[in-house]
């Protein structure tokens, strides 16, 4: 498998650097788009699409490849891979429920591989609100492919305007689904982690009144008023949605118990301040514990790096081309450091990279289990057997 990647702040500069590539010999046969919803999307699928290109994409909070960060700008992974290895699915979720639409794509990867692996791009909130629980996502993919089923990814983002996400193929668009870019795992090998770093801190609590993705009270008392006070902050701070993301909700996720797996990160990426319910960026059920998050220091990202370099060491593994998924609110917290983790895996792999700023990540966990994250970095390296 060959790869490049190759940026662009329009339509026509993209098109300019692909030229360059085919001019070069090199020709892709698929390509991973990350772009801002600042962009034309269609603009640049037609110049794809007019190549014979496969492409599976993301809108972004953010983007970037191995020496380039940007926001508000387009990344593409271009990969010439052998067609029999992958084929890509979208799916809009529409009336259906998420597990139903997630399980039909399980369904049809088994259908066409005996060892499908996923490279998952799904959309985090639509125009109107709908919310993709991204939990319930994972573990419907799960009972059908098998809990021991690969799975990367990242949702989409939108500048952090919380306007709408979307993911797209060459013809096809939805900010309520998913697409998948699904490989032949017998024939692509693909070696990831996913890392938060955010460290808990004081005592479990209990979500005692949940709806969907909506906290109204943690240990009997208004959740928002709870987690306002436990962080010192004051109730202006909840003025400003974008405001109270931004400087607070990525800041301080909380961590949700799961049984048998690793905490659920969980940023709350607004309020409702009426009622006093934090909002979720994923489905919360009531009756949850959880223990508050202190931000990561910066060992963060030797850290990161440090696991990625003893991963390959203990696999022996080599690859043709990396993909990040960073979530917003690393983004956020960590700064200009932020760039500087996800241009350490580049260099431990030493391969093309591109990625995006996420509003939630699917990863190997550190526990060995592909999960659902958040404030996460997920990356995974692809190589053709």
């Amino acid at each position: 498998m060959q790869a490049r990647s190759i940026k662009g702040a329009s339509a026509d500069e993209i098109k300019s650097a692909l030229d360059n590539c085919l001019s070069s010999g090199f020709l892709p046969t698929l390509a991973i788009i990350f772009i801002s919803v600042k962009q034309d999307r269609k603009a640049v699928c037609e110049i794809l699409t007019s190549e014979g290109i496969d492409i599976i994409g993301a809108t972004s909070s953010g983007e970037f490849n191995e020496s380039h960060q940007s926001e508000g700008e387009i990344v593409i992974m271009l990969l010439n891979i052998n067609k029999n290895d992958y084929f890509i699915l979208i799916e809009d979720v529409g009336e259906r429920s998420v597990e139903e639409t997630a399980k039909q794509i399980a369904n049809n990867a088994l259908e066409q591989f005996n060892k499908p692996a996923f490279i998952l791009c799904s959309t985090m909130l639509s125009a109107n609100g709908k919310i993709v629980d991204g939990e319930g996502l994972v573990r419907s993919i799960e009972k059908i492919a098998g809990a021991g089923v690969s799975l990367f990814g990242g949702m989409a983002g939108d500048d952090i305007t919380f306007t709408g996400t979307y993911v797209f193929t060459n013809d096809r668009s939805t900010d309520y689904g998913f697409a998948a870019l699904v490989l032949n795992e017998e024939k692509i090998e693909l070696n990831g982690m996913a890392f938060s770093g955010w460290k808990p801190m004081g005592v479990s609590r209990t979500i005692t009144k949940s709806e969907a993705n909506l906290i109204y009270s943690i240990d009997d008392q208004p959740a928002l008023e709870t987690y306002l006070r436990f962080l010192g902050e004051e109730k202006s701070s909840a003025d400003d949605q974008l405001k109270f993301f931004d400087t607070i909700g990525v800041h301080y996720p909380i961590q949700l118990d799961r049984e048998g797996r690793e905490p659920k990160m969980c940023a709350p990426i607004g309020y409702d301040k009426e009622k006093k319910a934090l909002m979720c960026e994923s489905d919360v059920p009531q009756g949850s514990t959880f223990r508050f998050s202190t931000p990561p220091d910066f060992e963060i990202i030797h850290t990161v790096i440090s696991k990625a370099m003893a991963l390959k060491k203990e696999t022996n593994a080599d690859a043709d081309a990396l993909l990040i998924f960073s979530c917003a609110g690393r983004l956020s917290a960590l700064g200009p450091m932020a760039q500087q983790e996800n241009e350490g895996l580049q260099q431990v792999w030493n391969v093309p990279m591109a990625g995006f700023y996420t509003y939630g990540e699917f990863g190997k966990g550190i526990n060995g289990k592909h999960e659902f994250h958040s404030t996460t970095n997920s990356w995974v390296a692809l190589k053709e057997k």
